[in-house]
């Protein structure tokens, strides 16, 4: 199941909906004409767990093509947001996930050459989060390395807290594709979190693909352009910690709840690995994809 988060015109509430074929279909509505009830908002519907998850399996299997008045709307003629436009708390980003990324890093980011024994966890604050064809922010003022990462994203569906790497699928909601930007002259000066979380620098969406549906997360490729011209192709098989490993990583110590997200890494093909640089500047549109999940596509801009 494909799930957004969409407006339906620009005054309009933010609203949860499925994608079917080219429509979507308004969960909430759909719940009452089937006399169930269902929540209008991502977060709320993780919450309900497994049950609300095969409820509406069931509804929108049942009413294809039957849809109320209103309840369905073409996909090209809605807003997408961000699945979860405000995260409930900070995303937990990992660094240095694919042996080629720490290569890469190593020569130009002077970091170790040595592939990490554990994963490397930083965060970035909800605010930092945008939705499909929002503008990624380039203020000169703060930084002149602003930098391109295309990731796997996973979003939580149950609370986690000391899990078992065999055991951690389980726990998971769905994934969706997380584009992971970067102000490098900010984190080589040692500021990981302004580097990571400035405003605009967590695109994502533009759905969560529920968990049932990706057999293997470790088996999707992904790929990153700027401007048309390819930056990034890898496959998740190439994590170096694959995503059961994180979540229990992560829940040994800190607790995962229902929508939380882990943003997974990124492979080679960054901007600052290159050479010479490169930088994403104000005029640039950056596209990432995960093949079976989605496409997002964002405008730099000055601010």
């Amino acid at each position: 199941m494909r799930l957004v988060t969409y407006r339906s015109s620009v005054e309009a509430a933010a609203r949860l909906g499925a994608v079917v074929d080219d429509l979507v279909v308004d969960v909430e509505k759909a719940g009452q004409h089937a006399g169930a009830l269902l929540p209008s908002s991502m977060l709320d519907f993780i919450d309900l767990g497994p049950q609300a998850l095969a409820a509406l399996k069931a509804i929108l299997n049942e009413g294809k093509a039957r849809w109320p008045v209103g309840a369905a709307l073409p996909l090209a003629n809605v807003r997408l947001l961000a699945p979860i436009p405000r995260p409930r708390k900070n995303i937990f980003g990992i660094g240095l996930n694919y042996v080629e990324h720490v290569a890469e890093s190593s020569r130009a980011l002077d970091t170790a050459k040595d592939l990490p024994k554990q994963p490397i966890i930083f965060s970035k604050p909800p605010t930092s989060v945008i939705g499909p064809d929002e503008a990624i922010q380039h203020n000169k003022k703060i930084t002149q390395q602003l930098d391109w990462e295309v990731e796997l994203a996973v979003v939580m569906g149950r609370t986690a807290r000391r899990v078992a790497e065999a055991d951690a699928l389980n726990y998971v909601f769905g994934y969706s594709v997380m584009i992971d930007v970067s102000a490098r002259d900010n984190r080589c000066a040692g500021q990981w979190i302004y580097s990571k979380g400035q405003d605009t620098y967590a695109p994502f969406g533009p759905c969560i693909v529920t968990a049932d549906e990706i057999a293997d997360p470790h088996a999707l490729d992904l790929w990153l352009t700027v401007n048309g011209v390819e930056k990034q192709r890898s496959n998740t098989r190439h994590m170096l910690f694959k995503v059961p490993l994180l979540i229990a990583d992560i829940s040994a110590a800190i607790t995962l709840e229902p929508g939380d997200i882990i943003a997974t890494g990124t492979p080679e093909g960054v901007g600052a690995g290159r050479s010479p640089k490169e930088w994403l500047w104000p005029g640039d549109v950056v596209e990432a994809e995960v093949t079976g999940i989605g496409r997002l596509r964002h405008p730099v801009v000055a601010i």
